[in-house]
């Protein structure tokens, strides 16, 4: 696999990463199946005309079940560097798993440049979000990345 697919394939991994983790706490699917929804219904899958991008499985699988097994550890890094009076229950649910997947990925992956991690959930923040928000996932997993990453 040459550089440029495996970059496009994990960017690929991190979107279904954040939209696995989204389903999970809207629905309370368990891991194992999702991981099964995912790799047999959605990763690489054509639904309703639409193509799926393959996804880096492996990468996608670490990340849901990493941010899953870790979740305590990730959400408290998560507060500690929110504002003054915000709770990441006040955070919007999308964004929530954005920051989760991005802050385990800083904390898990140290293979993935931190540039790249930070750089990956931005661009996932602005599929969802407008200029302000995406600003805001940035500032936040920097302020992540300089803790766990130093």
């Amino acid at each position: 696999m040459t550089a440029a697919a495996r970059s496009r394939s994990r960017s690929t991994a991190r979107l279904a990463a954040v939209q696995a983790l989204y389903q999970q706490e809207m629905e309370g699917t368990k891991v194992p199946n999702l991981l099964h929804e995912f790799h047999t219904h959605r990763l690489g899958a054509t639904i309703e005309d639409v193509e799926y991008a393959d996804a880096e499985i492996d990468f996608f699988d670490d990340l849901v079940t990493g941010v899953d097994a870790r979740r305590a550890e990730i959400d408290s890094a998560i507060t500690a560097r929110l504002a003054p009076g915000w709770t990441l229950a006040r955070l919007d649910k999308p964004m929530r798993q954005i920051l989760r997947a991005g802050t385990y990925e800083l904390m898990a992956r140290p293979d993935v440049p931190t540039a790249a991690v930070i750089s990956e959930y931005l661009d996932v923040a602005k599929a969802f979000y407008g200029k302000r928000e995406a600003g805001f996932a940035n500032g936040l997993l920097d302020a992540v990345a300089k803790a766990v990453r130093g």
